[in-house]
């Protein structure tokens, strides 16, 4: 059997599937079945996520610089970690060898091909939603940020705190789709062809354009999932993130055919 750690050549780039809300019951299927295959490597894979986590809130009670080291250093990593889940499903789909020396070696020979360019526009994007976050909060706040509100959370049941509230999930949702839209079929491409992330991003963003309502039912069942296994101390994450991480693989293989 030929070796999955060599990555498939230059090839035409596919065609943009129509895909159903049946294709998104398909991938779920097909990513629960790829996690209880093997489950060694989406625990392994999504304790990166978990750990990310509970770092993150730790350090929120430390300094600053450290927590922003940390929240800068998450977003390049991440990428790394999904890709692992995808390779994963690709030996499983080609009944490929569960090695992990080999499927680690997958995951570290991205670093020198496109995989670090997406991770790189994921900490930019970040930045700039983190950016826009405080800006937002420093402009319907006002003098309020002067308290310390970590002890004095009435100040967010004013009309300003409220709309404050209220504009930040909306933007923020808007910030998220764009993200989605970019990233939803890139990062499997990027690991299945040899593409450039731009080509990736744009064919992603076009599986988006031509499926709006499975996508969008897609992008809400993840953020839906994702937040609910975040409550348990990020516990949940350990078998959430494998299962989405797994079953974005297969949605990306009925999407670019």
């Amino acid at each position: 059997m030929t070796d999955m750690n060599v990555t498939q050549r230059a090839a035409p780039l596919p065609d943009v599937a129509h895909l159903t809300l049946g294709d998104i019951g398909h991938a779920l299927k097909a990513g629960l079945a790829d996690f209880r295959k093997a489950p060694q490597f989406g625990l392994f894979f999504s304790s990166v996520y978990v750990l990310g986590g509970i770092i993150l809130v730790w350090l929120g009670a430390g300094t600053v610089e450290w927590t922003f080291a940390m929240t800068l250093g998450f977003p390049l990593v991440a990428p790394f970690a999904a890709v692992g889940l995808y390779e994963v499903s690709r030996r499983i789909e080609r009944k490929g060898a569960m090695d992990w020396y080999k499927i680690l070696g997958v995951v570290k020979s991205e670093k020198d091909r496109q995989i670090p360019w997406m991770g790189a526009i994921i900490l930019i994007y970040f930045l700039f939603w983190s950016f826009l976050a405080h800006m937002i909060f420093a402009l319907f706040m006002g003098l309020s940020v002067m308290r310390n509100v970590s002890s004095s959370y009435e100040v967010f049941l004013t009309a300003n705190g409220l709309t404050m509230i209220g504009v930040e999930l909306a933007v923020g949702a808007v910030l998220a789709f764009i993200l989605f839209a970019l990233t939803v079929t890139s990062l499997p491409h990027l690991l299945e062809k040899e593409v450039d992330f731009v080509t990736a991003m744009l064919l992603s963003v076009q599986v988006v354009k031509e499926n709006p309502l499975v996508m969008l039912v897609w992008a809400s069942i993840v953020a839906g999932l994702t937040v609910a296994a975040m409550v348990p101390m990020f516990l949940g994450l350990l078998i959430v993130m494998p299962v989405l991480g797994h079953a974005t693989w297969h949605l990306y293989k009925r999407a670019l055919v």
